[in-house]
């Protein structure tokens, strides 16, 4: 049941007292709007990939610590009150999780400030000479804050990355070149090879190499599942081996380029 501005009091008043689960829920539901507010401010200074969502959860974690700390015989409106627990909540939630170090921050915002600055007093992009002269440090020295401010900005893989036209798009995951990962076209032909190669083989030829390399049986394991004798599977297995190499020596400019 939601409480209405002219009962608030007596439900903090009887909170205060009984300390109940309902009523504090109560008290939760009364002030959900001042975390949603502070967290509709907060959204739009971070990186897109932040949910809107996450950071209500993460204040809401704030609300709750200020109904059991908040005192109302102290005379201050508890929204006034909330706004700060709630807000410090979110900001020490994203401080937990981000990976980039405080000093780090702090730079890279400076380098910022300095570049709007310029930005507004030249009309126009500044130079890296330019900027270190506003920042009142040499190059090299301004050179060195860059590289260690470079390390600010996280790219959510899972968005989408579209042109515009239209609502489709991409994940940018999707969009990102393998440049170690092997051509596909080529592994198909690979294997294309491979299975011609292998296609002479009986049936009992091929399972000796399955059991032999892929299930790592012993020859005398082989030969007792097969109902022959070692001696047998190692002439069947030494036969195989020689055939296969002669055939990829053969090929082996189709196979390996």
């Amino acid at each position: 049941m939601k409480i209405s501005d002219a009962d608030v009091r007596d439900v903090w008043l009887a909170y205060k007292e009984e300390h109940t689960e309902e009523l504090r829920n109560q008290l939760i539901e009364k002030y959900l709007p001042v975390v949603k507010y502070i967290a509709e401010r907060l959204l739009a200074t971070l990186p897109s990939f932040v949910e809107l969502d996450d950071l209500q959860s993460m204040g809401i974690f704030g609300l709750m610590e200020a109904i059991d700390r908040f005192d109302p015989d102290r005379g201050v409106q508890f929204k006034t009150y909330c706004m700060n627990r709630v807000r410090g909540a979110i900001l020490d939630e994203l401080r937990a999780m981000d990976w980039v170090p405080r000093l780090v921050r702090i730079k890279a915002n400076k380098i910022e400030k300095a570049v709007h600055a310029l930005e507004a007093a030249l009309g126009r992009q500044p130079t890296y000479f330019e900027l270190a002269k506003e920042l009142g440090m040499d190059f090299d020295e301004y050179y060195r804050m860059m590289e260690g401010a470079s390390a600010t900005l996280i790219i959510s893989l899972s968005d989408e990355w579209t042109d515009g036209e239209d609502n489709t798009g991409n994940r940018k995951i999707d969009l990102i070149k393998d440049e170690d990962g092997a051509d596909p076209l080529i592994e198909m032909h690979k294997k294309d090879m491979k299975d011609f190669i292998t296609r002479s083989l009986t049936k009992k030829e091929k399972l000796i190499i399955v059991l032999y390399y892929y299930e790592g049986l012993s020859m005398k394991e082989i030969a007792s599942i097969l109902g022959l004798t070692e001696s047998r599977v190692c002439q069947i297995h030494s036969k195989v081996i020689g055939r296969l190499k002669s055939q990829l020596d053969r090929r082996r400019c189709e196979l390996f380029y």
